[in-house]
């Protein structure tokens, strides 16, 4: 089991390890030891921060309508 870091959520942790199994399955290059999983893998990364969400910036919100 992965520990999850302070300063970041169950939801983001959980959402962003999931992304980034996906780009794995892909043929990605892992930034960590790689495990039996695929999963697990992902998690080690982000527990160890290796990879981030982007923030949105706000000019990539959709402007509301009129």
């Amino acid at each position: 089991m992965v520990k999850r870091p302070d300063g970041i959520n169950r939801f983001e942790f959980s959402v962003l390890a999931s992304l980034r199994a996906n780009q794995l399955n892909r043929g990605c290059i892992p930034r960590v030891p790689q495990c039996h999983k695929v999963a697990v893998t992902a998690q080690q990364e982000v527990a160890e921060r290796k990879v981030q969400a982007m923030p949105l910036s706000d000019a990539a919100e959709p402007p509301l309508p009129d």
